[in-house]
Formats: C-alpha cells, sequence, structure tokens
C-alpha cells in the first residue's frame, strides 16, 4: 500500500521566517506553498519537501535529507559562492576532500541548514548507470 503514495521529507524550524531565508538567499529555494503547517519546496522530479515550524531544535547529527546531483563538485562550488559552509570529515569511515567524500561509487558532500538539518548532496554513479542498463564500474 505505501509503495504507491508519494512522500516528503518533513525538516523541523525553531524559527521559519529564518529558513525561509536560508533556503532563499543560500540555497535558491523559493516556497511552492506556505502556509501554518510550513513551507513547501518543489525540487526535481516531482518531489518535495516540507520545513515546518517546531519547538523542538534538529541533532543534525544525520542525513535527513540528500538532492541527487550528476556533478557534485560543480553544486559545491555554486552552494559555496552562495554562502553555504559545508561539513569537513577526517574519519576512517568519511573522509572529505573539498568538502566531498567518496563513498564507493558514490560521493557526498553535508551542510547544515539555519536549523541544524543535516542536508546533502549526493552523487550515485552506480545507481544511474544501473536504470541505463550498465553494468560497469566506470561511467557508461
Amino acid at each position: 500500500m505505501l509503495a504507491e503514495y508519494p512522500i516528503h521529507t518533513a525538516l523541523p524550524a525553531t524559527d521559519l521566517e529564518r529558513a525561509k531565508r536560508f533556503y532563499a538567499d543560500k540555497l535558491g529555494l523559493t516556497p511552492e506553498s506556505e502556509g501554518p503547517d510550513g513551507l513547501f519546496y518543489r525540487c526535481g522530479e516531482g518531489t518535495r519537501f516540507l520545513v515546518f515550524p517546531s519547538g523542538g531544535t534538529a541533532s543534525g547529527t544525520h542525513t535527513q535529507m540528500t538532492w541527487n546531483t550528476p556533478d557534485i563538485e560543480a553544486a559545491v562550488a555554486d552552494l559555496k559562492a552562495r554562502g553555504v559552509v559545508f561539513e569537513e570529515y577526517d574519519t576512517s569511515e568519511v573522509k572529505t576532500i573539498n568538502s566531498v567524500a567518496t563513498l564507493g561509487q558514490s560521493k557526498g558532500a553535508w551542510f547544515k541548514d539555519s536549523e541544524g538539518n543535516m542536508l546533502a548532496l549526493g552523487q550515485f554513479d552506480w545507481w544511474v548507470n544501473s536504470q541505463l542498463g550498465c553494468h560497469r564500474k566506470t561511467a557508461c
């Protein structure tokens, strides 16, 4: 049953106006709709997410939403030019170089919004290749 219904991510905001400014100024996004329940944003391929007013604070300790991008380095550079500050990691599991981590056949980059929500960019070449019928480890 649930596989038939669309989904969206919901991100808490302790200050909805501050969050709205962050998403506009730093990410270049404007709400598709605004209401007492929050701000709905539309992104690629009909996906959307909600930023809703909340008295609680985001933990910011795990990825809460990821934008899939075909060129993560270009997307990171664009967002940095807009003032987005990316997380840098140097652990045994994740090491970023210029804010981008290579994780097997995927790449990731993480940043927090104004409310402390951990957001990410992802480049999933293995998935794209599988959708195109490619089964090599290099891009098709």
